[in-house]
């Protein structure tokens, strides 16, 4: 059979055991249509196809280790839009979701330039020389861009990189021709330095200046790596080139700050014979820039790509692809035994590679797809860590927004024009959980191992990430599938037990992503697209693309520790349930 042909949903192999009668249900599907229609939104004339049950079973007792924080990183290849009006929004807003826990990574701190953004591009022009080849530094640009981070609540996960104009071996031609579809990307950046020596008193005199600045406190709690994806396209020299352009930053890096938190080498991919060699290059090979074996490492990272293909007129998704690099990268790091315990960062981790490109297989992005496809994605990446007891630290959401360009465009994005994007919202979802991870069992959940060979691509993968803090359980659910194609809803039943003894009426909360809730974009397309929404369209836009809950307020009765809670969950919806018994007996 067809694997992108629409499926039959997989049914439970045993009845399910709903809460409430149907005619709650139907109560509560009809306050949703009514709080559809308050939102703006569309309610379909046909009969929506019968909805297909899912148990998914919640132990409060099951709990498995500490949740991190993974989702707290981003990035983007323009550093300059951080500082503009759009940028120093949209990091406002990631500043709120865990001020000062919240990291940002940026390619072309040390690029030459006047700090003209451009896509794929951005400079502080930090190095410059006089006539007689002597170093000028200036701070000014790159201060202003990690001020605006620190003053929104944001660190820096500082990038050491890309060549400075006057160091490049081959500086000309400089600035790249790159645009979506056309051009080159690489030019007189991607090269080694001239001078060693140069580099690392560049890197030493930057850290030493941040520190001064800044405070040694707040900088030993930044990230600091060099390059990024020396194995593709952005560096023109050879992996052992690279081993000595990073040896000598590090040396820079620990000369100014013998504290900081240094690491890399940010792979393309999982890095195959280059991550190898890294790795052994650090352990056990004499470092370029001291003479000594080793190379210091706090935390290892690569990158991790999905991919997306128009298949018979929509949007397929490759969510298999990339959970088989974070696999493989995690294989390879503790595979070496003096590095198996060092932190993990993936360091891009997205369904595909460029943020700046567009075209049809790229328009998901501005709807409930990505947002599905990140929640799904980021609780198999905890999952394949367990697997191979991997210290997975977090991992970096390569998409940030693009200053002044036409309202929903298409590129990866948390936001246009200063309207969160639904992504965003699963981001806030992940932000309200704490506490404890706990295992959660769901009757059409994907195995692990099938999305690492097949993707979903047959039924739909409706499953649970959950957490438990104190008297409060947090569960997200999704209703992802890799084809961009219509579905019937997940008629889902949350079986609750283990939340100690329990007895009385818990209050629960309910936010939601899907087509009508958190999600600007499809209010954008009902309000016919305009391309320059006045202010009025514009105010309900900013509305349309925050965090809605289901209602005001909501209850699930518990006895003895156990509840159940049903609802309906569109394909492609996101769900957060935040259960509190905190009150319950007072």
């Amino acid at each position: 059979m067809d694997r992108g042909a629409a499926m039959i949903p997989r049914r439970s192999n045993s009845p399910t055991r709903v809460t409430s009668s149907y005619r709650s249900l139907a109560a509560g599907l009809v306050s949703w249509l009514a709080t559809a229609v308050m939102a703006g939104a569309s309610v379909r004339a046909e009969s929506p196809a019968t909805p297909f049950p899912v148990s998914i079973r919640i132990d409060g007792a099951s709990r498995l280790g500490e949740l991190k924080p993974v989702w707290r990183f981003f990035g983007a290849d323009e550093p300059n839009y951080a500082t503009m009006k759009d940028g120093r929004k949209l990091l406002s807003a990631l500043g709120e979701l865990r001020p000062q826990h919240v990291y940002f990574r940026a390619h072309n701190l040390l690029t030459t330039g006047d700090g003209t953004p451009a896509l794929k591009w951005g400079s502080t022009n930090i190095y410059t020389e006089d006539p007689a080849g002597n170093p000028i530094y200036s701070w000014t640009i790159v201060d202003h861009i990690f001020d605006t981070y620190l003053e929104r609540g944001v660190r820096p996960f500082a990038q050491v990189g890309f060549m400075p104009e006057a160091l490049s071996i081959h500086p000309q031609p400089y600035q790249h021709d790159w645009r979506p579809g056309t051009g080159h990307l690489t030019s007189g950046w991607a090269y080694p330095p001239k001078d060693y020596d140069k580099w690392r008193e560049l890197v030493y005199q930057w850290v030493k200046h941040c520190v001064e600045r800044y405070g040694k406190t707040e900088v030993e709690s930044w990230y600091w790596e060099v390059w990024n994806e020396a194995n593709g396209a952005y560096w023109k020299a050879t992996p052992e080139e690279f081993y000595k352009l990073h040896d000598y930053a590090i040396d820079g890096i620990r000369r100014a700050l013998p504290t900081a938190r240094v690491g890399g080498p940010h792979t393309a991919g999982s890095g195959g014979a280059f991550m190898d060699g890294f790795l052994k290059h650090v352990v056990q090979e004499r470092n370029y820039a001291t003479g000594q074996v080793g190379t210091p490492v706090d935390f290892l990272a690569f990158h991790a790509k999905g991919q997306t293909a128009m298949i018979d007129g929509h949007v397929r998704m490759g969510i298999g692809a990339q959970l088989q690099t974070i696999e493989e990268g995690f294989r390879k790091i503790t595979a070496v035994d003096e590095l198996k315990s060092k932190a993990i960062v993936v360091g891009e981790s997205d369904p595909e590679g460029c943020a700046a490109c567009r075209g049809p297989q790229l328009g998901y992005r501005n709807g409930a797809l990505y947002a599905s496809y990140t929640a799904a994605s980021f609780a198999r990446e905890h999952l394949l860590a367990d697997r191979h007891h991997a210290n997975f630290e977090g991992a970096v959401t390569w998409a940030f927004e693009f200053e002044d360009q036409p309202y929903f465009p298409g590129f990866r994005a948390l936001a246009s024009n200063g309207i969160n994007l639904p992504v965003l919202n699963v981001f806030r979802m992940f932000a309200k959980m704490s506490g404890q991870r706990l295992m959660t069992r769901s009757s059409s959940e994907i195995p692990l191992d099938e999305i690492l060979t097949s993707g979903v691509r047959n039924q739909p993968d409706v499953a649970a990430f959950a957490s438990i803090d104190g008297q409060r359980l947090f569960a997200m659910v999704w209703h992802y599938h890799d084809d961009d194609i219509a579905g019937p809803d997940a008629l889902v039943t949350l079986n609750l037990t283990g939340l100690g003894r329990a007895s009385g009426t818990a209050s629960v909360t309910h936010y939601r992503i899907d087509e009508h809730h958190s999600n600007a974009y499809t209010l954008w397309q009902r309000l016919g697209s305009p391309v320059a929404p006045n202010d009025e369209i514009y105010a309900q836009l900013l509305t349309a693309g925050k965090l809605a809950t289901l209602e005001e307020s909501a209850s699930v009765s518990m006895h003895h520790g156990a509840g159940k809670i049903t609802f309906a969950l569109a394909r492609q919806g996101v769900s957060l349930l935040v259960i509190d018994w905190s009150n319950i007996g007072k």
